[in-house]
């Protein structure tokens, strides 16, 4: 944090303010930013052991959370330390050769679970009530594994430090309100309320149009929408919409008009809207309209992470010599798989599907997060058969797309996303099925080289049905930002595991004169 840019929020375009943990002595280096980008520095009204703890209301104006050490944006618009993004780019580091600075960032996480109460969301003021999906273990195991290979002393006290922190953000998921009903497995949760103030400010129109469609769609709408009376004080917050049912005007004379009906989306709305964003998929329908009763459900995609998390636990016991609690996170992790296939598993279709625990139903959405069990390790073999011959099912000329549903939104049909497309291959080659992890990185690297070729950028998604870094997304956020942290990391990567013959035939591809403008 010694860049003037690095406190920008273009989000929230607001005065710049650094905030540090309360109690926490001004570093040299954040007096110096002060100084020289007249940047104001606060500290948080108390400490914060857990999320939850804050009103992040009542902290304005809003602005950056301290961290101690150098990190990688996502980029664009994305101008923090993002939580599941950072995986990825650690990832691209780590081939890189970057160990420090992964390191570091893995740092900065646990600095997070210490002062701010878990991994968050990113570091920022308004996202101290959610975290991401938790892949701060395989961040952990990933560069202590990196620093073994480069030949330092294995740092012991660093991995005491990692071990302790990555337990207590472990027991956030594990307990309400992140745990799925009965099922004993977890959901996604955001400790606020009311609609986040960054969408807010930056999805301009967004709820406007999540209104208009459930007001249209009430077989979908459950209790989304809270019809305002006049008189009556109801506490529910966000904006009012307004509705009106006008005759078609045929002639000069003015139409006939119902009385407007003024309506608004409901506090359990605006629950399953920020919990769609602590799963970092904001905006699919996969859990319902615009992401609305993601709540309701035990995901395949968070819950196979905590399988990881608890099998990443185990090693780094084992690592430590903590026998006991080797044995204990390794009876928690076949606990967690028996659970995953007892809820999730579709033997019918081959596929593992997100389980609504307040119906008690398996999900019918056919979604990408299908193939986290493989990366994961949890499958079987059988399981692992079914999955590589379903991949077909979501498998277009640009890679792997999120779902089978073109919704509208940018985390479902026609877009690809290079972190999902590092999970579905890494799945892939973990169980053996090489052939089909070659082919999908070879449409994936192509794809966004050739766009690179023609554009001079890196994009965060792209629509692989047509193979371009064009989209037009209808609802929800709309922009496709130019970076972007993943993709560079998905390409290193991918490109990384390819064959040689494959990564030559690629290099050849992209020495081709490009194609005239039609």
């Amino acid at each position: 944090m010694t860049d003037c840019q690095s406190i920008t929020d273009p989000k929230m375009r607001t005065a710049s303010v650094l905030y540090l943990p309360a109690g926490f002595a001004e570093p040299a280096a954040v007096q110096k930013l002060s100084a020289d980008c007249n940047v104001q520095v606060k500290s948080l009204p108390a400490p914060i052991h857990r999320l939850g703890e804050v009103q992040t209301s009542n902290i304005e104006p809003s602005g950056l959370l301290y961290l101690p050490e150098k990190y990688v944006v996502p980029g664009g618009r994305f101008n923090e330390m993002y939580g599941w993004d950072s995986y990825f780019i650690v990832r691209g580091l780590l081939q890189a050769g970057r160990v420090e600075l992964a390191r570091g960032m893995v740092d900065n996480f646990l600095f997070e679970i210490e002062n701010y109460g878990a991994m968050l969301n990113a570091n920022r003021t308004y996202y101290l009530t959610r975290s991401q999906p938790p892949f701060l273990s395989s961040m952990v195991v990933d560069v202590y594994g990196a620093m073994q290979k480069s030949g330092k002393n294995a740092d012991k006290a660093w991995l005491e430090r990692a071990y302790a922190d990555l337990n207590k953000d472990y027991e956030m998921w594990t307990h309400d309100p992140h745990l799925a009903g009965q099922t004993g497995l977890s959901r996604y949760y955001d400790f606020g309320q009311g609609p986040p103030p960054e969408a807010v400010k930056d999805e301009t129109g967004f709820y406007k149009k999540v209104a208009g469609y459930l007001f249209f769609h009430p077989a979908q709408a459950d209790d989304y929408i809270v019809r305002l009376q006049p008189g009556v004080n109801q506490p529910v917050a966000g904006s009012a919409y307004s509705m009106e049912v006008c005759d078609v005007q045929l002639t000069m004379q003015k139409p006939a008009c119902e009385a407007a009906q003024q309506f608004k989306l409901s506090a359990d709305y605006y629950e399953g809207d920020r919990a769609m964003r602590e799963s970092g998929f904001d905006v699919s329908f996969r859990f319902g309209p615009f992401g609305d009763a993601t709540h309701h459900y035990a995901p395949v995609c968070l819950n196979s992470l905590l399988y990881k998390n608890e099998k990443d636990l185990e090693q780094i016991s084992r690592w430590l010599l903590r026998t006991a609690d080797a044995e204990k996170w390794k009876a928690r992790a076949e606990a967690r798989k028996k659970l995953i296939n007892r809820y999730m598993w579709n033997s019918e279709q081959g596929m593992f599907f997100d389980f609504n625990f307040m119906t008690g139903k398996m999900s019918s959405y056919r979604y990408a997060t299908t193939f986290y069990p493989l990366w994961a390790g949890l499958a079987t073999a059988e399981q692992a058969k079914a999955l590589a011959a379903n991949v077909q099912l979501l498998e277009h000329p640009g890679g792997i797309a999120m779902s089978a549903e073109e919704s509208g939104t940018q985390w479902d049909l026609p877009y690809g996303w290079g972190n999902i497309e590092m999970l579905v291959i890494g799945g892939l080659r973990q169980y053996g099925y090489n052939a089909d992890a070659d082919r999908i990185s070879y449409e994936f690297l192509s794809m966004v080289a050739e766009n690179f070729r023609r554009d001079g950028n890196i994009r965060e998604k792209y629509n692989v049905v047509t193979r371009s870094s064009e989209s037009h997304v209808e609802l929800g956020y709309e922009m496709n930002v130019v970076g972007f942290g993943w993709t560079n990391a998905a390409f290193l990567e991918l490109l990384h595991d390819l064959p040689k013959e494959m990564v030559e035939r690629l290099e050849k591809e992209q020495n081709q004169p490009m194609p005239a403008a039609k």
